[in-house]
């Protein structure tokens, strides 16, 4: 698929001073800029990101309530139930809550809910509710969800039971009658970071609890694992706060990591030194929310506030179960999918995905409509039967709206949500059809033709002489990476194939490239395609990212090739 180069270019005047103050190369000095990062001392609490940085959590609006509720809560020795969504960040949230007042409050009157996907639905249902109720709970602490439960957040109320919202949504005009909200992003709220992840939240309400009942710090970070895990599941911005916790949450993972995720590391198989940002996204994650979308993700939590080991393996093994049955979904009906539009040439020239099958899991609809993204770049939705209507998720690309589109379509649907890039509805199936019409129309109208080509973000033009360990070691030194802080891409102009690159396993290119007196190697994923081009001699421009390969036993820098093209185009 064709690619679009943005190569960004800072001011170079700032990028000179940076490069004066910290005598790194100029091209890391460039990428730094880039990022806001333009003077000695913000460089310095960049590459050494201190707890001390993160912010005094009472700057939250309604902290002091929250806590004073709480406290209130333990006085009264009321029963407080902690309740969350069956995501990574509800499940980590709940966690650590629920070890959290476990150990400053009496055990036997804490307990957790985490509501069935498909029985009750996101976010605060009412069997959740009920269940309160009927437990004698007075209490619900409401974790990555709840902003948005105006209504059965009343219904609460009205039923004796108070609620404390924890949650990182946009809020509506219209905020639920709960005794304290604690939200960042809620208009009148001062507190100076916008982008805590739902568990975030929790943890700077632990810390504000912790600092009230005068506990050592260290007795709220033993929970930074968990929070990392949260923040890098999350895609939430890798700055500011964020990016402390994902540090310090993941030296805890990579030298004492809970039992949990202890046992989710050593049943993945993962056999490198130390776990990255990446591999808690992609190894850890992933059978995380496999619980939820597979069976019931109360296990999660089982298995995060476990402190035996044989035990947590054994909650462990359940979501590893529930991960191989998610990926057999998923590549299922992926292929199933792309064959219903390969083999229609009307699907294939429009400018939307709409595939349906009534026996598709519903659980994974969402993961392969982001699939198919990869292969046809355009607004995807993918539907399946859920009882008696059809129930879709929605996947947008980059820039486009996707969520106004859907909104534009509701006189063929029962119901919708979602946000920008994402979003999910039901229908009747009768309306299956007239849906895609209209969505097609829809975003036909208002996508621009570059929204649908896929853009690639280059920070920086360089040399491969520049490659050398102290720049690989600076680079290593920017994690951990993710949204406003990705790991650098560099484009190399004008370099030639040294006669030694080959395909492997007839889908990648093994690259062996030249440029002036400098020899590199390289991988580039599924470029098989392409090799006619390099293999011609032709100088080619070429876009990666650096890391390290491990062969053998030794290291060697290598070059992870994103895309090539012909130097001359």
């Amino acid at each position: 698929m064709e690619k679009r180069w943005h190569i960004l270019e800072p001011p170079e005047e700032k990028v000179a001073h940076l490069s004066d103050a910290l005598g790194i190369h100029p091209r890391l000095c460039q990428i730094l800029v880039q990022r806001g990062i333009d003077t000695f001392e913000a460089a310095k609490n960049y590459f050494r990101p201190q707890l001390s940085g993160l912010h005094d959590p009472f700057l939250m609006k309604d902290m002091d309530r929250a806590v004073l509720r709480i406290t209130t809560a333990f006085e009264r020795k009321e029963q407080i139930l902690v309740f969350g969504d069956y995501d990574v960040d509800g499940t980590t949230a709940v966690s650590c809550m629920f070890r959290f007042l476990q150990k400053i409050y009496l055990p036997e009157h804490v307990r957790f809910y985490i509501p069935h996907r498909y029985r009750e639905g996101y976010g605060v249902s009412k069997e959740g509710i009920d269940f309160a109720i009927e437990n004698n709970i007075t209490l619900i602490i409401a974790l990555d969800c709840g902003i948005k439960s105006v209504e059965l957040i009343r219904y609460a109320r009205m039923q004796g039971v108070d609620f404390i919202v924890c949650d990182h949504h946009l809020p509506d005009d219209e905020l639920p009658p709960a005794v304290a909200i604690l939200n960042p992003k809620q208009k009148d709220c001062t507190y100076p970071y916008k982008e805590l992840c739902g568990c975030g939240v929790g943890f700077k309400l632990i810390c504000a609890l912790g600092n009230r009942l005068g506990l050592k710090a260290d007795e709220c970070f033993d929970y930074l694992d968990l929070v990392a895990t949260a923040i890098a599941a999350d895609i939430v911005p890798m700055t500011g706060e964020n990016r402390i916790l994902a540090y310090y949450g993941l030296k805890k993972v990579n030298t004492h990591p809970s039992p949990g995720i202890k046992a989710l590391m050593e049943l993945s198989g993962f056999q490198k030194a130390e776990m990255h940002i990446n591999d808690l996204v992609f190894v850890i994650a992933p059978r995380i929310n496999a619980a939820g979308r597979m069976d019931d993700a109360h296990k999660v939590v089982r298995l995060f506030i476990e402190e035996d080991y044989t035990k947590a393996l054994e909650y462990a093994g359940m979501l590893h179960s529930d991960n191989h049955d998610r990926k057999e979904a998923d590549s299922s009906i992926t292929e199933q999918a792309l064959n219903i539009i390969e083999n229609d040439s009307r699907l294939i020239q429009r400018k939307t995905t709409v595939v349906y099958q009534p026996h598709w899991h519903k659980g994974v609809v969402g993961i392969v409509a982001s699939r198919l993204i990869e292969k046809y770049f355009r607004p995807t939705v993918v539907l399946t039967q859920s009882g008696e209507v059809v129930a879709g998720s929605a996947r947008s690309v980059p820039g486009f709206n996707l969520y106004e589109a859907i909104h534009a379509c509701r006189e063929h649907l029962l119901g919708y949500g979602g946000h920008f890039a994402a979003a999910g509805m039901t229908m009747l199936p009768d309306k299956v059809e007239a849906f895609s019409y209209k969505f097609e129309e829809v975003v036909s109208n208002r996508i621009t033709p570059a929204q649908l080509i896929p853009e690639i973000v280059i920070d920086a033009t360089i040399e491969l002489s520049d490659i050398q360990p102290v720049f690989y070691k600076i680079i290593c030194q920017m994690e951990p990476f993710g949204p406003g802080n990705l790991r650098p891409v560099f484009i190399c102009r004008a370099v030639t194939d040294t006669g030694y690159s080959r395909v492997v396993k007839e889908q990648h290119i093994r690259f062996s490239l030249r440029q002036k007196n400098t020899t590199m190697s390289g991988i580039g994923f599924n470029m098989a395609e392409q090799f006619d081009m390099l293999r011609s001699g032709q100088p080619v421009d070429i876009v990666f990212t650096i890391d390290e390969n491990e062969w053998n036993g030794g290291k060697s820098l290598q070059l992870k090739i994103i895309d090539f093209r012909s130097s001359l185009s």
